[in-house]
């Protein structure tokens, strides 16, 4: 663990409690992906098209970036620090993890 990812349990648990109000959920899944399920207060971006919408994105802001199982989530993570955001947290395990604590 490192201050660029946190473990989808303790991601459910600040999003239950709203301590992630103020911050931007990036579902960087596909479009079918997330018809199947989604978080309410998350932002569908998907993965290709990050690089497109690097201008439209608030560094200011902190980032937590989710996909599927955690593995675009950890490429998109990498490529947003590389591009200078630096409050970007990859949640681990993914939606896959996310649901589960949810539940």
């Amino acid at each position: 663990m490192n201050k660029h990812s946190i473990a989808a349990d303790e991601f459910a648990a600040k999003y239950k409690n709203g301590d992630l109000d103020d911050a931007y959920i990036m579902d960087v899944r596909e479009e079918y992906e997330w018809e199947a399920g989604h978080l309410d207060k998350a932002h569908l971006v998907p993965m290709n098209t990050v690089p497109e919408k690097l201008d439209a994105l608030d560094k200011t802001k902190t980032m937590y970036i989710i996909c599927a199982h955690g593995v675009r989530s950890w490429h998109v993570t990498q490529y947003l620090l590389g591009n200078g955001f630096e409050q970007v947290v990859n949640v681990e395990g993914g939606m896959a993890e996310i649901e589960h604590h949810l539940a």
